[in-house]
């Protein structure tokens, strides 16, 4: 039973807020009975995790468990209420798109993915894994300047969903690119969708650079009605997504 903030195990918590210690330690936190559920179902295993003493859950599942008197994971939660749940999980451990594999032919590649680039909002990364995994099966490609996959809004964001998706990096995602812009694209409807194709978005203010749209094989808009002249990158990678799933299915 854990009786102290002393805790090495919670003073681990406390340091894991830091995208920083997260990068150099290679684990991450994930927070609540639904997310903790998922990577269990998923069938990754934390390799700790810290219950509520007073309100247990998930404890039969998880190997390296401790109960912790109450209030305790209160104080280094980032969460509004109170976890009955808190749990270290490892980075390595999390779906990874395996290039060498799909590159050999020994593996298939998920049909459809998402490039992201630059995409600073953790919300935002994380309401994508949600809709790569609802709309796909899909992956998701993140570039240097995205935010953490593994922070805590991303890990919100996405329901769960980061411990089923895939994720690779940027530059080395396979599939024909297809650049997502505000402006100056063929209407997505017109756009023809197939097997392969790599759906590329950037960051909501800046969009996509100049040496990013050359590198796509084609740039398609979302025609947009009224004052509008933009949409929520989550927004735009979900209804492309649709589409994409729409034809395909």
């Amino acid at each position: 039973m854990i009786t102290s903030a002393a805790n090495q195990h919670l003073k681990l918590i406390r340091r894991l807020e830091s995208r920083a210690q997260r990068a150099r330690l290679g684990l991450f936190v994930a927070e609540g009975e639904d997310i903790v559920e998922a990577a269990l179902a998923a069938g990754i295993q934390p390799v700790q995790a810290l219950v509520d003493a007073e309100r247990p859950v998930l404890e039969s599942r998880l190997r390296h468990v401790d109960l912790c008197v109450p209030g305790l994971l209160g104080e280094v939660s980032t969460l509004a209420h109170p976890p009955r749940v808190i749990a270290i999980f490892r980075d390595e451990d999390m779906p990874r798109l395996d290039l060498d594999a799909v590159a050999a032919g020994t593996a298939k590649a998920p049909a459809v993915g998402i490039a992201l680039w630059h995409v600073g909002d953790p919300g935002n990364i994380g309401t994508l894994f949600r809709a790569a995994d609802a709309l796909g099966p899909a992956f998701v490609a993140l570039s240097e300047g995205c935010a953490d996959a593994t922070g805590p809004k991303s890990l919100r964001g996405s329901s769960g969903a980061c411990f089923r998706v895939p994720r690779c990096g940027f530059e080395e995602a396979p599939g024909r690119r297809i650049g997502l812009v505000a402006r100056a694209g063929r209407p997505l409807a017109e756009v023809e969708l197939a097997d392969g194709d790599l759906l590329v978005l950037g960051a909501e203010r800046a969009g996509l650079p100049d040496h990013v749209r050359r590198g796509c094989d084609l740039l398609a808009e979302i025609p947009l009605q009224g004052a509008a002249d933009s949409l929520n990158v989550a927004m735009a990678g979900t209804i492309a997504l649709y589409e994409w799933s729409r034809r395909r299915g």
